[in-house]
């Protein structure tokens, strides 16, 4: 797509502590949606942050990654302008952190040893003692 003004932007998807398979996953999702396009992007220390010209683009795609990898996501907003009808137009910035447990990793939680089965928005994982499926809340792994 090409874009008639090359700063325009909605606003900013900040990804933190990712890796090649987190950057492929969104360059594929932005492919697939045609209309959407990352006008910018910005190189950190700890990640990246990449300007995109779909709001609604951005909080779908913070959803998907947060379903797919597990971890945090913070959605703002902030007032950009005023349009010339006295609407107020915002930008919003989409904070996304992986957790820094994956599917097989055997971890303590509450005093057990289980190994996780699917790090996504819910957590799963077996306990190794009883062999019982449960469910981990993510601020019992985030203690740890």
């Amino acid at each position: 797509m090409k874009l008639s003004r090359p700063n325009y932007y909605q606003g900013i998807l900040q990804l933190r502590d990712i890796n090649e398979e987190i950057i492929g996953f969104v360059q594929n999702q932005v492919e697939k949606r045609g209309e959407v396009a990352i006008t910018k992007a910005v190189k950190l220390s700890n990640g990246v942050d990449l300007y995109i010209t779909s709001q609604k683009f951005i909080r779908i795609l913070g959803k998907k990654l947060r379903e797919s990898f597990g971890g945090e996501l913070k959605i703002s907003s902030k007032l950009h302008t005023r349009n010339k009808q006295g609407k107020d137009l915002y930008r919003i910035n989409a904070l996304y952190r992986p957790s820094k447990y994956k599917r097989g990793d055997i971890i303590p939680v509450r005093g057990d040893m289980v190994k996780l089965l699917h790090v996504g928005r819910k957590i799963f994982a077996r306990d190794l003692r009883t062999g019982k499926k449960i469910t981990i809340r993510s601020a019992d792994l985030q203690r740890d």
